[in-house]
């Protein structure tokens, strides 16, 4: 268990005591006043002298365990033991217990159950005057001075009058730390402005990359045709290219934009140093070229600064050019890589398919056939007159052995006729399953011809197609065509652009001050912890 440590309420109050027991002392000298009573007057150092009053208890002769016994009987809360025991503490006496504390209290007058009178913290003696007091204050002898109204007003007067000091010098304070942190600043700010700065001119163009048309798109691709979204990804590319330090040092090393910044008559603070590098040029070439993008018009806007007119519309016109170019390939390879698998394709199914004709052609030379249809056809014509032949001839040769003496000699030329009609129509059979061999008959050639016929045709559909892919490529590569347009042509100022003396120098002020306010914020704060 976490260990509780006892809390107890220690107030100074000898002087309570002193005065109690001094009211003892004159009620028993009043009871008794025909007795020479002597009191012993406390020296100024000594500690209160305590009466020795007589308790009931005592006058009973108890013993304290039976006091305490009694004590107990009383049934006294928890609450009333602790107050007792604060009281006995004040009153100067050790109790070994709560119950001890109550007896002693009682022993020696006093009510262990009375609370303090914020009061009695001041006891004054027979001379009304306060003994817990110090000595000096004591003894010095009593003010006969009688303050009058007019003395009160003067009082009040020079209470004003000090308080009107401390607020001027308070505010004459205010006014020289304002002087030194917000108004000197600013005086030099506006005098730089004013007299040292080196006027600049400025040149505003805005250009706007747009997409070629096409009647051939669809619906989905033509959705944002037209609009800032179709070329916004083109846009912020040129932005950031032209912000880039490789479109300074391009611009530096055909137009000299270093050696421009670093004339004599630029003021030290613009100025580029003669061995300044490229990036301290870079940190010049970001200040002076301004180039922002509106996503919502899809217009790129660029202003570009220097000191002269002419050298600010050359940079400006300089950095269009560069943009040109970009866009170009930009767009360039896009439709280069479109051409080309397009190309390809068509490339490869030309030669599959001169690779298929020239197989119909070796085939068809090969087995001497141009149409593998027509030679079946002619086979089959021949064969079936051949039969035709023979059911007339077997027919010829039934009505002559019907007669009971047939001639002979008919009989046998029927009859060799049918065997050779026979063996004619199963030659004529086997050449279109057989030939001379299994390579070389009519079904095995049919069977090749038709695969190749088929491959052929195949490979005339894949080159077809591989042309219309060519085709749409072809377009396609056409709309992705970027082009830039020039909205607002640089036009050199007759005027200087900058500096603007009147708005930094108000710019400069509001800035000072601001930092001054948050200061002295933060130092009255801190003062404020700190006395706290």
């Amino acid at each position: 268990m976490k260990p509780k440590a006892k809390r107890f309420r220690i107030r100074r109050t000898g002087n309570s005591a002193q005065s109690a027991d001094q009211k003892a002392a004159e009620a028993k000298a009043a009871q008794t006043p025909h007795e020479d009573v002597v009191e012993a007057q406390p020296n100024e150092g000594d500690a209160p002298v305590r009466p020795q009053r007589l308790s009931p208890q005592e006058e009973s002769f108890l013993s304290p365990r039976e006091e305490i016994e009694k004590i107990k009987q009383e049934n006294l809360t928890g609450r009333q033991l602790r107050m007792a025991r604060r009281e006995a503490q004040k009153h100067g006496l050790n109790p070994s217990s709560d119950l001890d504390a109550v007896r002693l209290l009682r022993k020696n007058g006093f009510d262990p159950f009375k609370r303090s009178d914020l009061l009695e913290l001041v006891v004054s003696d027979r001379t009304g005057v306060p003994q817990n007091l110090p000595a000096a204050i004591r003894h010095a002898p009593p003010s006969t001075h009688v303050v009058t109204p007019d003395d009160r007003a003067g009082e009040v007067r020079k209470i004003q009058v000090d308080l009107a000091r401390r607020r001027r010098r308070r505010l004459s304070l205010l006014l020289v730390k304002l002087a030194f942190f917000v108004l000197a600043p600013t005086f030099l700010a506006g005098y730089y402005y004013y007299k040292i700065a080196t006027p600049m001119y400025a040149t505003n163009s805005e250009f706007v990359i747009q997409q070629s048309d096409s009647g051939s798109m669809s619906a989905a691709s033509g959705l944002f045709s037209g609009t800032s979204f179709a070329t916004s990804q083109d846009s912020i590319t040129v932005q950031s290219y032209l912000n880039s330090r490789e479109a300074m040092l391009r611009l530096d090393r055909e137009f000299g934009f270093k050696a421009h910044f670093q004339q004599a008559h630029i003021d030290q603070i613009q100025r580029l140093e003669a061995t300044g590098s490229n990036e301290a040029a870079y940190r010049i070439y970001q200040k002076r070229v301004k180039i922002g993008y509106d996503p919502t018009e899809g217009i790129v806007k660029m202003e570009v600064v220097a000191a002269s007119p002419e050298a600010s519309r050359e940079f400006s016109e300089a950095l269009i050019g560069y943009a040109e170019e970009q866009v170009d390939q930009l767009t360039q390879r896009l439709r280069g890589d479109q051409m080309q698998g397009a190309r390809a394709s068509f490339a490869e199914a030309e030669d599959k398919m001169l690779a298929a004709t020239r197989r119909v052609l070796e085939l068809q030379e090969k087995r001497g056939v141009v149409s593998i249809e027509g030679e079946i056809a002619a086979l089959m014509q021949q064969i079936t007159a051949r039969k035709v032949q023979l059911r007339d001839l077997k027919l010829e040769l039934a009505e002559q052995m019907d007669n009971p003496r047939p001639n002979r000699t008919k009989v046998d030329i029927a009859t060799r006729a049918i065997t050779r009609l026979e063996n004619e129509i199963t030659s004529m059979q086997g050449e279109m399953t057989e030939g001379s061999n299994s390579t070389n008959s009519l079904a095995a050639t049919s069977v090749e011809l038709r695969v190749a016929e088929a491959d052929l045709a195949t490979r005339q559909m894949m080159l077809a197609q591989s042309m219309q892919q060519l085709e749409t490529s072809r377009i396609e590569a056409n709309r992705q065509v970027r082009y830039l347009s020039l909205g607002v042509s640089p036009v050199p100022p007759d005027e200087a652009t900058y500096p603007k003396a009147f708005e930094n120098t108000l710019l400069a002020f509001l800035v000072f001050g601001g930092i001054y306010l948050m200061a002295s914020l933060t130092a009255s704060i801190l003062r404020e912890q700190i006395t706290a």
